[in-house]
């Protein structure tokens, strides 16, 4: 097997993960948004740790990247935030592609941040993908379009990370330093309103809280794994895949059939993701 087909094994298997977590989350029940948040980012963190001992190289953040790796920490962490809120409030799958905007709120971010110029392609897609997102979010007005909103909130978050992520990769900051901060910083976040308003959970729903954080583990080593193997102008697309799993998760086991007007959303932001694939592919060096 080449490295391309690793690549792309791995990202199906990022896919997968993250689409678990979201399962998960879900089925988790009633509990609060920042106590979900919590469980899934302690195992996160936890993980980090052990990998970081294992490195042997120390916990230390060049001077540099402090601020950076903040701004990637608020970012992030508030996203996640929205993310499980919407996760909570919509179908799985409708809270999976609004995540999926990412990209191209990562390409509107990395002008100011990366001085990155985006291409006529890139504009043209991302513009029809937000499109694409008003399929989905569906604004009337009323309440119902709260948990939408926070959900592109989500994308938007996760998608001005992943470019502060890129900016301390080019500085030389190591991964599993900025995960680790990520997720410590999304515990004292979280932590308080854990203190403050905690659920008793039954043993079921913190299995399930322990799941989730597995399936982002899974997700996120499967993700850095993937482009170790092969670039992202060539496996990126892949990790749309997610979306599907998590409608299958959704219609198998949770009686949730998207309707029309999410499935020309899913279709419009695919579909853009495939043309900035392609083009990137075939034209970038």
């Amino acid at each position: 097997m080449n490295n391309h087909a690793k690549g792309i094994l791995c990202i199906l298997a990022a896919a997968v993960g993250f689409s678990l977590m979201t399962f998960f989350v879900r089925i988790s029940g009633d509990l609060p948004t920042m106590q979900k948040a919590f469980f899934r980012n302690a195992f996160a963190a936890v993980v980090a740790i052990i990998l970081l001992k294992k490195e042997g190289k120390g916990i230390h953040i060049k001077k540099e990247n402090r601020l950076d790796i903040f701004w990637r920490c608020l970012f992030g962490t508030s996203g996640l935030i929205c993310n499980f809120y919407a996760i909570d409030h919509l179908g799985i799958a409708d809270a999976n592609m609004l995540n999926k905007l990412s990209p191209f709120f990562a390409i509107i971010i990395s002008i100011p941040l990366l001085k990155e110029i985006p291409s006529g392609v890139d504009i043209i897609t991302t513009i029809i993908a937000f499109i694409g997102a008003l399929f989905i979010i569906r604004p009337t007005g009323n309440a119902e379009v709260v948990p939408a909103l926070l959900g592109l909130y989500g994308g938007f978050g996760a998608g001005t990370a992943y470019a502060f992520v890129r900016k301390l990769g080019k500085k030389g900051e190591r991964t599993p330093i900025i995960v680790m901060c990520f997720s410590l910083f999304s515990c004292l976040v979280t932590g308080p309103f854990l203190i403050f308003n905690f659920h008793p959970m039954t043993f079921k729903q913190f299995a399930f809280l322990m799941l989730a954080g597995v399936g982002a583990s899974v997700g996120q080593f499967g993700i850095t794994t993937a482009y170790k193997f092969a670039p992202a102008k060539e496996i990126s697309v892949f990790d749309y895949v997610q979306v599907i799993f998590a409608a299958i998760w959704g219609m198998l086991f949770l009686g949730e059939i998207p309707i029309v007007y999410s499935i020309i959303g899913y279709v419009i932001i695919i579909g853009m993701a495939v043309l900035r694939w392609y083009y990137n592919l075939h034209h970038l060096d």
